[in-house]
């Protein structure tokens, strides 16, 4: 790529770093964030979880797309910042539709054809501007035109058909189309661009904070319009620690050593690390902090007292098991990430996920907070752990210069 590109766009530089204007992009995957958690608390029921999911993963495309895009030029220059501008509008209209994405409410519009529609516009607007930025660079062209082919026929030609659909016929609908887009983005080539691989490393890792956000906001949200207690105190501070022991497991180490390999390596093998490592390995850990919002949320307003419950009651099936697992499909995202990078396996974090599986079924029968003091324990130990026993390594990740 050149310096020549039209209507005014400028190559993101190599020491690039992420842009206020797509901070404020991200404004609108923080109300996304609330909204997906809103959905899933609607109803306990696997169906209506994943529905929640199916929803996430269409809010993760659409910002993943911006994330590559402010990589190749930058996002507040030229076209490129209007561009901007008219997706966050579109994103913000999607984001206001997912409680409809399903079940349209009576008076208004058709709410999964408005958000269809919606998803269909950011799409377009990204993919015009990918097209723009490639004119000098024929090899990137060929890659959108490529991925273009078959990601917006199946992506967003489905959820429109959708969303004229109800029932069974509609969730298989969302499922083909958001696995669809996502494998026939991984196998569409390696051709794609990546001018900063510190402003990509530094976008993904924003991701995660406003994910984690998220999980401490639903600590509030839980308990919004109750009296302070005990139990709520304590309830809490335990989720604000599980919440920051897993900034821990990514931000200590992880995300450092694998932002060096990308920055290290050049051509297809750069651009299948930002893909794998980033695109792909991050829905799992961005997933999977939605469960532990979902049951931090559901446990919080159960202790304090609300429509009969106690302290000793142990939390319902569903939120409990998008609390444990949540954390779980996030470390064993965590594992995948820094695997496809260094080829190194985190076997003690397999191995906590796989103890916190195994822990369900007591921890079904356990009072809520019980149930979250033990998920902390977990995690708290699993970090203890690995900071004395990696502790010369871990200081070179973190003090190398």
């Amino acid at each position: 790529m050149t310096d020549a590109l039209p209507t005014r766009l400028r190559p993101t530089a190599e020491d690039a770093s992420v842009t206020q204007l797509e901070l404020f992009f991200d404004l609108v995957m923080v109300f996304a964030f609330t909204q997906v958690t809103d959905l899933a608390a609607h109803e306990s029921s696997v169906l209506n979880l994943l529905r929640a999911f199916l929803v996430l993963a269409v809010m993760w495309w659409v910002w993943i797309s911006y994330a590559w895009l402010g990589n190749v030029v930058q996002a507040d220059e030229g076209l490129a910042r209007v561009a901007m501008f008219a997706a966050t509008g579109a994103g913000l209209i999607i984001a206001l539709t997912i409680p409809e994405a399903f079940h349209s409410q009576p008076g208004g519009w058709h709410g999964p054809l408005v958000f269809a529609v919606g998803y269909l516009v950011v799409r377009l607007i990204h993919l015009g501007m990918f097209w723009l930025a490639s004119s000098h660079d024929r090899q990137l062209r060929a890659q959108v035109v490529r991925w273009a082919a078959g990601s917006i026929t199946i992506g967003t030609s489905l959820l429109i058909v959708a969303g004229t659909t109800t029932g069974t016929a509609q969730v298989w609908l969302w499922i083909v189309a958001v696995a669809g887009d996502m494998l026939w983005t991984l196998f569409a080539g390696n051709g794609w661009r990546l001018n900063s691989a510190g402003h990509f490393a530094e976008r993904h890792g924003l991701v995660v904070i406003i994910a984690l956000g998220e999980s401490i906001v639903s600590i509030g949200v839980g308990v919004a319009g109750l009296s302070i207690s005990g139990p709520i105190v304590v309830g809490a501070l335990l989720g604000l620690a599980v919440s920051g022991l897993l900034w821990w497991a990514y931000f200590d180490v992880a995300a450092k050593v694998v932002e060096r390999v990308l920055k290290r390596e050049r051509g297809e093998r750069r651009a299948q690390i930002a893909r794998n490592c980033y695109t792909y390995w991050h829905f799992p850990m961005v997933a999977g902090i939605a469960g532990l919002a979902l049951g931090l949320k559901k446990l919080l307003h159960q202790l304090g007292g609300t429509e009969g419950h106690t302290i000793h009651e142990a939390l319902p099936a569903v939120p409990l098991y998008a609390l444990y697992g949540g954390v779980a499909v996030y470390l064993l995202g965590l594992v995948g990430f820094r695997h496809y990078a260094t080829r190194v396996v985190l076997w003690p974090r397999v191995l906590a996920a796989g103890v916190l599986i195994a822990l369900l079924p007591a921890a079904v029968g356990m009072p809520a907070i019980a149930a979250l003091g033990l998920l902390c324990a977990v995690l708290a130990g699993l970090i203890a752990w690995e900071t004395v026993r990696y502790a010369q390594p871990r200081d070179a990740v973190r003090h190398a210069e």
